[in-house]
């Protein structure tokens, strides 16, 4: 018996124009992301080329009739290295598909590929008004760590950034350098 969504990895071919889809529809809607432009079908296929190519993970969570209707991934906090076992995630869902479990999904699927890759911190940016993201993420455990105030300025006001953090029980034998 499968579930739904079904939760697996983002396929480069078939995947990066609904990807897309996704991504220019919350930059025009929302301030779930702090861009003002939509993204090209290039800028996408080289950003998700790049997660795939460093080993990070890109997954999507798909309907029973197979199409996309949302993705996750996660990537470096900072570049500098004792940022190493902490990462920056991001979840989104297309429209009219909210209010599913389909974040709840992505989420949790994303936090064990975090403990597998012996990740210690996952950190979500979180626009401050966006409430169903943070009662999300407080759902899964994370604890709200600070805020920006007026970090951004989209749709003719002041956005604030807040940050959630969940801390993991890996990794089992951290290392300097």
């Amino acid at each position: 018996m499968s579930s739904y969504p079904a939760i697996k990895d983002c396929q480069l071919s078939a995947d990066i124009p609904e990807i897309q889809h996704i991504l220019n529809e919350v930059i025009k809607s929302s301030t779930a992301l702090y861009d003002y432009e939509p993204r090209s079908l290039e800028q996408v296929r080289a950003w998700a080329t790049q997660k795939i190519s460093a080993g990070l993970p890109l997954r999507g969570a798909f309907n029973t009739d197979g199409q996309l209707i949302g993705f996750a991934t996660f990537g470096p906090f900072r570049p500098q290295p004792a940022y190493k076992y902490t990462v920056e995630h991001s979840v989104y869902v297309k429209s009219g598909h909210h209010g599913q479990g389909i974040a709840t999904a992505l989420m949790s699927d994303l936090l064990k590929r975090a403990e597998i890759d012996q990740y210690h911190v996952v950190v979500g940016c979180i626009d401050a008004d966006n409430r169903a993201s943070i009662a999300l993420h407080e759902k899964l455990g994370f604890e709200h760590c600070g805020t920006v105030k007026q970090a951004g300025f989209k749709f003719g006001r002041w956005l604030n950034a807040a940050f959630y953090q969940k801390t993991l029980l890996t990794p089992v034998k951290p290392v300097d350098g």
